[in-house]
């Protein structure tokens, strides 16, 4: 059936984009494995703010940087699906949910990009000060 690859795709860039607002598996342990390197690189004489940066601040970008990754590749696979017409049959349209879904796809991408962006520039709630 025409359209089955268009439509997989479409459906595609939506989870990631859902993965990207919600985490990740991935991510999830990306930053616990960060934390666990934070602490051991971290000595007990330390500052409290060294502390805070090494244990839970580096953890935290690990996860904003994995969030970020699945909200680029949700807006790539979105943008690809809604501009792959262009490239196709002439004669054979996108069917209207394929476009739907490819749009939010792309959209929750966005969104999940600009939050990440946020999370890691601590804008978005940023570690205490010590």
């Amino acid at each position: 059936p025409a359209g089955v690859g268009q439509g997989a795709a479409a459906v595609v860039a939506a989870a990631l984009g859902l993965v990207s607002l919600s985490g990740s598996w991935l991510g999830t342990v990306a930053g616990a494995r960060e934390q666990l390197t934070g602490q051991l690189r971290t000595s007990t004489t330390a500052s409290v703010a060294t502390q805070i940066k090494e244990v839970y601040g580096d953890a935290w970008h690990t996860t904003a940087l994995w969030g970020g990754l699945f909200a680029l590749l949700a807006l790539i696979v979105g943008v690809v699906v809604l501009a792959r017409p262009a490239f196709g049959a002439p004669g054979e349209p996108q069917a209207p949910w394929i476009k739907s879904v490819a749009w939010a796809g792309a959209a929750l991408g966005v969104l999940g990009l600009l939050l990440a962006v946020l999370k890691y520039t601590d804008v978005l709630l940023g570690l205490p000060s010590a």
